[in-house]
């Protein structure tokens, strides 16, 4: 039997921009360490996302230490923000879906940045550690937080299960549509729709819920353009009552760190 093998990591600093391979992560209650603590919001506190902004998967983005770097149009052309963001400042008011939860906005030069690039007035926002949001209680296990993840803490999706869906496509796409924290190779397609109880090295998770998947997945990050795949094929036999499945939402129930090549066992 080929073992399950955590293969990738995956952090995405800002939400629905671009994630960033990590070779360790720690794993903290409301997700990977520096996993979507910071957010861009528009003129009226709410989110934005490339599910109308499919512009916003063209920023590159580098990671050394703890200071991210953001590239616009060219390489000479970015910003450097301190992944460590302010955990006292200004609060204001943010909507992320129906949460409406407390943020900071540190630097209104980055902000101008975001918005010259997107050609929208948005302000880049910090969620501090200590601030709250909880995950929906319907699946939570112990009233886990999240970050300014779409609903859950990590995201897992297995190799074989978008290697089946390639099989299917005319054109094959990366992983980096279904933005995952974990990726793992072996055993077989979609299992891990049923996982519960999960050991990544020496953290442990409960898979609380199958992945209902959106637009945003469309969206090639090459190029910023919406396109009718996956969600075309995935809906053919993906599709449980309105959701379109793919990957599985999991909350941490022992936090340490996780590596690249760490084994994963299933309970």
């Amino acid at each position: 039997m080929i073992p399950h093998t955590l293969s990738e990591i995956w952090i995405y600093p800002i939400k629905s921009l671009a994630g960033v391979r990590q070779a360790k992560a720690k794993v903290k209650q409301k997700g990977l360490e520096f996993d979507r603590r910071w957010m861009l919001v528009d003129e009226q506190g709410r989110f934005l996302t490339q599910r109308e902004h499919p512009e916003m998967s063209l920023f590159h983005m580098t990671l050394t230490h703890e200071t991210l770097t953001v590239i616009g149009h060219t390489t000479q052309d970015q910003v450097r923000l301190d992944l460590i963001g302010p955990e006292e400042g200004e609060l204001q008011p943010v909507v992320i879906w129906d949460d409406q939860v407390e943020a900071i906005e540190p630097d209104p030069r980055l902000s101008d940045w975001f918005s010259e690039h997107l050609k929208l007035r948005c302000r880049l926002v910090f969620f501090p550690e200590s601030n709250r949001r909880d995950v929906d209680p319907d699946y939570a296990k112990n009233r886990e937080q999240v970050s300014l993840a779409d609903g859950y803490p990590f995201l897992i999706i297995g190799q074989p299960s978008l290697d089946d869906l390639n099989n299917r496509l005319t054109s094959p796409i990366s992983m980096r549509r279904f933005r995952p924290n974990f990726v793992f190779t072996g055993g077989t397609p979609y299992e891990e729709d049923t996982w519960k109880n999960i050991r990544i090295g020496g953290s442990e998770f409960l898979g609380v819920k199958p992945c209902g998947r959106c637009v945003l997945t469309t969206v090639n990050p090459e190029t910023g353009v919406k396109e009718k795949e996956p969600l075309a094929t995935l809906s053919t036999y993906r599709k449980k009552g309105s959701k379109i499945l793919f990957g599985q939402n999991l909350v941490g129930v022992v936090l340490n760190e996780v590596y690249e090549g760490d084994e994963i066992e299933i309970n």
